[in-house]
């Protein structure tokens, strides 16, 4: 569970939290006696009178909860078919607080169904942040029938509501056998008693060579540790690791170096997306070059990969909270962002990730409004005829002779500076280098957010805003000078969330 935000604290928690209801596993729940979230065309808001999902602020392709708070992505794990997306729930607030695991399904990674919560409060706390895995070997011996058992590794936080009174912040389990439609707490837990201060957000991956589970957790301060264990439930504390100026939900994974066939690094995030990339030998990561940040927007944390995304695919797959955004009169709070490939290249400068959007965007693609190599002159706009809210936007631009170029998105500019090779948008700037003279832009715009993925994702900017209701404009655009465009295509989107 993040807790970046300055008026919230560990120990001013339990100040702003609703009391709990006392359970020691969550209530059983399916598909077929709980219905996901209607269609948008049946679905209206209480409150707006609009359809539930086709409101003036909801993301059309960006997860949001059906309704209330929502933040930090939680336990991202791959089975039979289905992405699942838990999430840092108030289920009965707008606001911050009660916090309790939401949790949605997609085929897709871009059409979501909403189902029953996963985790509820209970006597050691409320539920913060965590991880989940496929336990494969059985290890803890929780399988039951033939499925095989999803795994919870969560925070408990002790003294954040009426029935935790009293306790520390501990690291507790819960398994399903059922694909995760219903989930039952460990009886044993916590698994991992308190250690120091609001020690939290544990993310737990299989380590084959030695045939351990490993934990990565964050501690206090800046610190985090890894921890190994042969069964989840219990833990043997490796080591610990400063990561300057990060803090809070912590990832840890193995991934190929592009390029370089038989060569992989482990990767160490924490929540503001900071990176760390190393070698790690079932005892010990050593970090080879980082911290490094993944994102330069101004919405970007509690970062989170996928887990158990089978060896055909094999993609890194990373979802964030686009945390700190505005909406005002929706019956939601926060939205995730769109999820994205991660890669992990080697460049003059050492080994860095780069981000760019799955591929499954695509689902939702209209047919592209091409334009043929051109040059753009000051004062021009060869998409003033194009209207809309939602938009994957990619360009190739040769800058030549002029000042700045870009777009402006429904009257927000995303700028390159030629002579400083900088990005800017949304209050944000980015160093973008052209590569041999060319800059690429690739643009996901939805309703309250703009992301960003420069020269093939080596920049990413995840940014909300909020556009006025009325300007659906786009416009690319130079000054100084002209800009050949060797290459602009725009896609309108369809919304995930219509049927």
């Amino acid at each position: 569970m993040c807790q970046h935000r300055p008026t919230i604290t560990p120990w001013l928690l339990s100040a702003i939290l609703v009391s709990c209801l006392l359970t020691n596993t969550t209530a059983r729940a399916d598909e077929q006696t709980a219905p996901p979230p209607e269609p948008a065309s049946t679905a209206p808001d209480s409150q707006t009178g609009a359809p539930l999902y086709d409101q003036l602020y909801r993301p059309q392709f960006h997860f949001t909860a059906a309704r209330n708070w929502l933040n930090d992505p939680n336990g991202l794990v791959f089975y039979k078919g289905e992405y699942h997306l838990f999430f840092q729930h108030n289920p009965i607030g707008i606001a911050w607080g009660n916090m309790t695991w939401g949790h949605a399904i997609s085929t897709d990674l871009v059409h979501w169904r909403q189902l029953p919560n996963a985790l509820e409060p209970d006597a050691l706390g409320t539920m913060f942040s965590g991880s989940a895995v496929v336990d494969w070997p059985n290890s803890a011996g929780f399988q039951q029938g033939t499925e095989k058992t999803l795994v919870a590794i969560y925070t408990a936080a002790g003294g954040t509501s009426d029935a935790s009174k009293g306790q520390p912040f501990t690291q507790c389990i819960a398994y399903s056998n059922d694909r995760g439609r219903s989930w039952t707490k460990y009886a044993g837990n916590p698994v991992l008693p308190h250690l120091v201060g609001s020690n939290r957000d544990p993310k737990v991956v299989w380590h084959q060579p030695s045939r351990h589970w490993i934990m990565a957790l964050f501690m206090d301060g800046n610190t985090f540790a890894l921890f190994n264990s042969p069964d989840l439930k219990q833990w043997n504390r490796l080591h610990d690791i400063n990561m300057p100026d990060s803090s809070e939900c912590p990832d840890f994974f193995e991934m190929p170096v592009t390029g370089e066939p038989g060569s992989r690094k482990w990767v160490l995030t924490a929540a503001n997306g900071r990176y760390f990339v190393g070698t790690f030998d079932g005892q010990r990561f050593t970090p080879e070059t980082g911290p490094h940040p993944s994102d330069l927007g101004a919405n970007f944390y509690a970062v989170q990969t996928y887990s158990d995304i089978p060896p055909t695919d094999d993609r890194r797959i990373q979802i964030a909270w686009m945390a700190g955004a505005k909406y005002p009169d929706m019956p939601f709070n926060q939205q995730m962002s769109f999820p994205c490939e991660l890669t992990l290249h080697r460049s003059p400068e050492g080994l860095r990730l780069r981000r760019q959007p799955v591929r499954e965007i695509e689902r939702l693609y209209t047919p592209p409004h091409n334009l043929a190599s051109q040059t753009l002159h000051p004062g021009q706009n060869p998409l003033a005829d194009l209207q809309g809210d939602l938009f994957d936007i990619q360009a190739q631009w040769n800058p030549q002779e002029a000042e700045t170029c870009g777009f402006v998105i429904r009257g927000e500019r995303v700028t390159y500076d030629v002579k400083q090779h900088q990005l800017t948008c949304l209050g944000r700037s980015a160093e973008l280098q052209p590569i041999e003279g060319k800059i690429e832009l690739r643009i996901l715009v939805d309703r309250s957010s703009i992301e960003i993925f420069a020269n093939a994702g080596r920049v990413s900017m995840s940014s909300c805003f909020l556009p006025k209701p009325e300007d659906h404009s786009l416009a690319a655009f130079a000054t100084g000078g002209p800009v050949q465009m060797t290459s602009l295509r725009v896609h309108r989107l369809r919304s995930a969330w219509q049927q």
